[in-house]
């Protein structure tokens, strides 16, 4: 089975049993979660695009790890006034292993 789904402003392409990294959602290590927001289903048979969601589908999960990403570099330049400044950011993510499509 095969199923889109929309979470954090982004969207994954999400099978049974992969593990998804996205943007930080609430929860634990071991809490469930449930993706409402199905953009498409495929069960090999059929396959129900939605308008933009698919009615009656669920995509259910389990948190594995809440942890940061990589850090990011930020540069701001002004040119000819000798002015650098440089900052990092690292994102807060989840990282979700896919358990049932229905």
């Amino acid at each position: 089975m095969l199923a889109i789904i929309r979470t954090g402003g982004k969207q994954y392409r999400v099978n049974e049993g992969d593990k998804i990294v996205i943007e930080k959602i609430d929860g634990i290590a071991e809490d469930k979660v449930s993706f409402e927001e199905v953009l498409l289903f495929d069960d090999g048979k059929e396959v129900k695009i939605g308008a933009p969601i698919v009615e009656g589908v669920k995509v259910e999960g389990r948190i594995v790890s809440q942890k940061k990403d990589k850090k990011k570099k930020i540069v701001r330049h002004k040119a000819k006034k000798r002015q650098l400044t440089k900052k990092g950011h690292r994102q807060d993510i989840t990282e979700v292993e896919i358990t049932k499509i229905s």
